[in-house]
């Protein structure tokens, strides 16, 4: 999964916007083919030393050397430079092969591992004097930034879910993540919890993954920590299940994800399962509490889902 690095914007009382993460480089261009070495003409056959005149009278004059020799060594020496040539031109067109990115060859482009095409990704603005989580001044771990702006964005050709479209939400389209039983006792629970604010947003992708990104900030670090322990206990008693789910499973497709000060947890709707899977993560970052699900007929895909889950935990991180 490609991560984006998230680059926060600085303070500003009118929450300017952040600079963008730099694209990835392109490939590298290709070696340059060297110059053929010049091959030097091949050297001629020395003229015959003389002998004394007495030699010469008693022992037959040698026969002339024939005159294609010379024509012969020339012609070896052009097949040798010929030879260099080719192989100098070969070996810059492996060296340049081997530069670039496969992508950029015709023929060799990698196909797709199924990540989504997501928008650069920026940490919102605080409010002038308001630090973030984790860092010196915020030990209550209070996220300051618009709740709202924390929210994961739709990836590029997803139809978005308009009752979720990155606002204010109230608690009923979180309670709808459970089956219809559990909800009255959630509802109560989260009455006395000093929840604060929801927000959400929800879409889906043209391959049929519907997702949904609910996002639950308490009053204090405290009742979001109990909120994620009761949940997740639930879950490990096959409690507190998403509708339709019968028993679930961990997801250990996010066990690779690591943002510091973050409690993750995944799972998966276990085998066998109906006409939908369902993934879904709870992310708790400090006084928030975030929901990641995701549904798609005939079985929910591992990398979108890691993904999603994955840039979620950055933004709250």
């Amino acid at each position: 999964m490609t991560e984006q690095t998230l680059t926060p914007e600085p303070s500003a009382p009118s929450a300017p916007t952040a600079p963008t993460d730099p694209t990835a480089p392109p490939g590298a261009e290709a070696t340059a083919v060297p110059e053929a070495m010049a091959v030097p003409e091949a050297t001629p056959v020395p003229e015959t030393a003389s002998v004394p005149e007495t030699a010469a009278a008693a022992a037959p004059a040698p026969a002339p050397a024939p005159k294609k020799t010379r024509r012969v060594l020339r012609g070896v020496a052009r097949w040798t430079a010929a030879v260099l040539v080719c192989g100098g031109v070969g070996a810059g067109a492996a060296m340049g092969i081997t530069a670039v990115e496969r992508t950029d060859v015709p023929g060799l482009a990698t196909a797709s591992d199924g990540r989504w095409d997501y928008p650069e990704l920026t940490l919102p603005a605080l409010p002038e004097g308001a630090p973030r989580p984790w860092t010196d001044g915020n030990e209550g771990e209070i996220h300051h930034a618009d709740l709202r702006k924390l929210l994961l964005p739709a990836p590029k050709g997803a139809t978005v879910d308009p009752g979720l479209n990155g606002g204010w939400a109230g608690l009923d389209p979180y309670l709808a993540l459970l089956a219809e039983k559990d909800r009255g006792e959630a509802e109560r629970y989260v009455a006395d919890s000093a929840l604060r604010h929801v927000a959400a947003r929800g879409w889906t992708t043209p391959d049929g993954t519907t997702t949904r990104v609910h996002l639950l900030r308490f009053a204090s670090v405290a009742f979001a920590e109990d909120f994620k322990d009761v949940t997740t206990e639930k879950i490990s008693k096959s409690d507190g299940l998403p509708p339709g789910v019968e028993e679930a499973e961990v997801d250990t497709s996010v066990g690779g994800i690591d943002v510091p000060y973050l409690s993750l947890y995944a799972y998966a709707e276990a085998e066998p399962y109906g006409p939908e899977q369902t993934r879904w993560a709870y992310i708790q970052a400090g006084d928030t509490f975030g929901v990641v699900t995701q549904t798609r007929r005939g079985g929910t895909p591992t990398v979108p889902f890691q993904q999603t889950v994955a840039l979620q935990a950055q933004l709250l991180g």
